[in-house]
């Protein structure tokens, strides 16, 4: 019998791309065939985002392309668009399922249901609260690195924001199912697991809280390091910053959005802190843990934002100890409370600004990378591409090393020679 082939698309942040390792092993185990998104395949999955405008029209163009190198493809559409747009999505063409954050880890078992011939299954119930389990390990065999989910949801409830709709109230996974797949992660061979979830930072499950998590997983044989994937200011202990010097497997690396360093529009925003007390915990954060690689996440054009308030911004990327950040365009969404603000900002004002802060980042980026010229580091050596073995820094900072060796999945200590483009140079 020819087992079914699949493939996946993944859109959006690292969450998702969690879900989605996981949903392979599931249909692996369901009796499919994962094939490359580009061959052709008997059904196709996208893991969709709605976060902003583009996560939306991005699912249009994936299916688009779907319907043109592979027409007699099934398609299902999943995850957040799928919670928010279930009728939209709905009408596109060869889509024969749609379902939502509740179900779409079920999805192996609903394709084995009986379902109409035509048409298409609409699966979007509420998102029930409570804490969770995931069925399976989401071991990729890809990577030297595996994403763990530990939380999803959020309260926080930020004016620009429909994720609280989308991926319902913040919950917690289950303090043992963590462990038990972080085991099972380690013993494929990842050697890298980075904690991801919508706000990770508020982790709570019978007492225990994110540094519990962290210290359980630093007691697994043969995992070399912990990352954290993007944390809210507000949610990080100083038990959490000095758990990256204490000697154990949390990397020296935070990512975490600031949005603006406009105090009026961090109002306006709904955000839990001022510019000054981002930047006093920045400052914190940098003397507690030498060397920490900081990024952050700055939204452009947000309604109302004046020239002041983005130069307010700049500055702040300019000047405080903030090594990148990704820079995105405001996006109005159907369910966030800044649909109703006036004073919307012109596109090609938000382009203009939005090109100015990207070039700033790659400064500040190529700044903290020209800074470990000289110094040996440790890489966890992810793939040889372009002549160069390839791999991270723990405070994220991308390798490139010439050597003759098989490097593949080792953390490896390296001297750092040179910066070129937008990686770091060594040998061994």
């Amino acid at each position: 019998m020819i087992k079914p082939t699949i493939s996946f698309y993944t859109l959006g942040c690292r969450l998702n791309h969690s879900e989605t390792t996981v949903l392979e092993r599931s249909f692996e185990a369901h009796g499919y065939t994962i094939v490359d998104f580009e061959k052709p395949a008997d059904v196709v999955i996208i893991n969709t985002c709605t976060v902003t405008e583009n996560g939306d029209a991005d699912t249009r163009y994936v299916v688009n392309k779907i319907n043109r190198l592979n027409p007699h493809a099934r398609i299902a559409l999943i995850g957040c668009q799928a919670q928010m747009q279930k009728e939209r999505l709905a009408q596109f063409p060869n889509v024969r399922w749609v379902v939502g954050n509740a179900r779409k880890m079920d999805l192996a078992g609903i394709m084995g249901e009986d379902s109409p011939a035509d048409g298409v299954q609409v699966i979007v119930p509420p998102i029930p609260r409570g804490s969770f389990t995931v069925p399976l390990a989401g071991i990729d065999r890809r990577r030297a690195r595996a994403n763990l989910k530990i939380q999803d949801g959020c309260d926080f409830f930020c004016s620009f924001c429909e994720i609280p709709y989308a991926r319902g109230r913040a919950r917690s996974r289950q303090f043992d199912d963590i462990l038990s797949e972080a085991r099972a992660l380690v013993a494929a061979g990842h050697k890298e697991l980075v904690l991801t979830g919508i706000n990770v930072g508020t982790y709570q499950y019978k007492g225990y809280a994110l540094t519990d998590v962290i210290t359980a997983l630093e007691d697994i044989a043969g995992l070399a390091r912990i990352r954290i994937s993007s944390i809210e200011p507000t949610t990080i202990s100083l038990t959490l910053l000095k758990k990256m010097v204490d000697g154990g497997k949390l990397c020296r690396y935070l990512h975490v959005p600031l949005q603006s360093a406009s105090n009026d529009i961090l109002k306006k925003m709904k955000r839990k802190y001022s510019a000054q007390e981002f930047k006093e915990f920045l400052g914190t954060a940098c003397a507690m843990v030498p060397c920490i690689g900081i990024g952050t996440d700055l939204i452009v054009g947000f309604p109302g934002e004046t020239e002041a308030d983005f130069q307010e911004s700049l500055r702040a990327l300019r000047d405080w100890p903030i090594h990148y950040a990704h820079v995105f365009s405001y996006s109005q969404r159907t369910m966030a409370q800044s649909r109703h603000f006036v004073n919307k900002v012109p596109p090609e004002v938000i382009q203009e600004r939005s090109q100015i802060l990207r070039d700033t980042s790659q400064r500040k980026r190529r700044l903290f990378m020209q800074a470990l010229v000289g110094t040996r580091v440790f890489v966890l050596v992810e793939q040889n591409k372009d002549g160069y073995w390839q791999g991270l820094t723990d405070h994220y900072v991308r390798v490139h090393i010439a050597s003759n060796r098989f490097l593949a999945n080792e953390l490896t200590q390296v001297h750092i020679e040179a910066i070129e483009d937008a990686a770091a140079v060594g040998r061994i």
